[in-house]
C-alpha cells in the first residue's frame, strides 16, 4: 500500500477533522469581517 492508500489512524483522523473545523471557521470569520469592512465603509461615504 502507498501512503494514500494507508487508512488513517484514530488519531490521525481526529486531527483532519479538527483542521477541517478551522479551515470552515476561519473562512466564515473571514467573510464576515469583509461584510462588516463594507458596511463600514458605505457608512463612511454616506456622512
Amino acid at each position: 500500500m502507498t501512503e494514500k492508500e494507508k487508512p488513517m489512524t484514530a488519531k490521525e483522523k481526529a486531527a483532519a477533522e479538527r483542521a477541517e473545523r478551522l479551515r470552515k471557521q476561519l473562512r466564515e470569520n473571514l467573510q464576515r469581517r469583509k461584510a462588516q469592512s463594507r458596511t463600514r465603509k458605505a457608512a463612511d461615504t454616506k456622512g
